[in-house]
């Protein structure tokens, strides 16, 4: 089938039309400038005729293969599911393509290291879809911390949980990619190496299988400080996602589903009722991001903002960030705290750098 294209656009093509891909990635492709989505790859019929449907100019194919041996094509967003990641990309990487991968980058560090080993060879933009660092909300406090006003860090708390809600059958069981460390503490494993920019050095965690298995958790790390981080993350909970980052001079709070601001705690804040509704007021007016949450419930600005990103990588030929390596640190951690929650101990990191997986 011929590919059709605006003339100078990017040419892209989607690989995976499930549920992320219709609610987000379609929308935001077919909308940015200098980007012509022009190809889709999903195996399941119903799935590709929908995706079809909202992208008639797109050539469609059941097998990402097909798509991959378009020498039209200049780059893919894959949007599968986990444990087709690495086989994916790899194989994408291997035709010469640009890469945005949906988190996580594989489901294991040997799947890991054959993306980064593939990546390297290509000379080519690969980009991992960590696309909460890029949320204005973390961005301001990632600033923040930088001021130095937090003082000596004391300690950090997260939070990442879901409501109960029906899974797919992959997401069940953790040998086909399911389970809470790769799909939700993957993120903020990437977002304590992006807001203190460093690395763990020691992990202690405990899992918990209710619903599905692996699907709640609880991790305890140390950096190479020896700032600690305790994180709960559930699938079985209520919807959160919440930091908070202890210093010796106050304390920030970021609530991605409730925060209007980065919110910061000192000894000279007002502490009275009336403080308080000054404050929420105040910041209620002044944030667009919340008014966006309120009127569209799949609101989430940071997907667009990596999306973007990706594309000015490529057209500039210039690194994207996150990138693939990003995505092995997180996956690091996390095989760090499967073997902590089998052995019932904690388990030491070496100090990961891209130099030393290049050498």
């Amino acid at each position: 089938m011929k590919i059709r294209a605006r003339t100078g656009a990017l040419r892209v093509g989607l690989i995976g039309c499930g549920s992320i891909a219709q609610l987000v990635h379609l929308n935001i492709l077919t909308r940015l400038p200098q980007v012509a989505l022009v190809a889709l790859a999903e195996p399941d019929p119903h799935r590709r005729a929908a995706a079809s449907q909202r992208t008639p100019q797109a050539a469609v194919f059941a097998d990402h293969r097909e798509l991959l041996e378009s020498s039209e094509i200049e780059a893919v967003v894959i949007c599968l599911p986990n444990a087709l990641h690495a086989e994916v990309a790899v194989a994408a990487l291997q035709h010469g393509k640009h890469v945005y991968l949906e988190k996580p980058l594989a489901t294991n560090l040997d799947e890991g290291r054959n993306v980064l080993s593939a990546w390297q060879r290509a000379g080519v933009v690969g980009m991992i879809g960590f696309n909460l660092r890029l949320h204005a909300l973390f961005q301001e406090a990632k600033q923040y911390l930088h001021s130095g006003r937090l003082g000596p860090l004391v300690g950090v708390r997260s939070t990442r949980a879901t409501a109960p809600q029906s899974l797919p059958a992959w997401k069940l069981a953790r040998q086909s990619g399911g389970g809470v460390l790769l799909d939700l503490a993957s993120h903020h494993l990437d977002l304590v190496h992006f807001l203190f920019e460093q690395s763990v050095r020691e992990v202690y965690a405990e899992l918990r299988s209710q619903r599905s298995e692996d699907d709640s958790a609880m991790l305890h790390l140390r950096f190479a400080d020896g700032l600690i981080v305790q994180s709960f993350f559930s699938m079985n909970a209520v919807e959160e996602d919440r930091f908070e980052v202890y210093g010796q001079a106050g304390k920030l709070a970021v609530d991605r589903y409730h925060s209007l601001k980065v919110e910061v705690t000192d000894p000279t804040h007002d502490f009275s009722w009336s403080g308080k509704m000054k404050r929420e007021l105040w910041l209620f007016a002044r944030s667009p991001s919340l008014w966006g949450k309120l009127l569209i419930p799949q609101y989430e600005p940071s997907y667009q903002v990596a999306l973007a990103r990706f594309v000015e990588a490529v057209r500039t030929n210039q690194p994207a960030s996150p990138d693939f390596w990003d995505g092995y640190r997180s996956l690091a951690v996390i095989a760090a705290a499967e073997e902590s929650a089998r052995t019932g101990r904690a388990v030491m990191l070496a100090d990961l750098s891209d130099e030393d997986f290049a050498g």
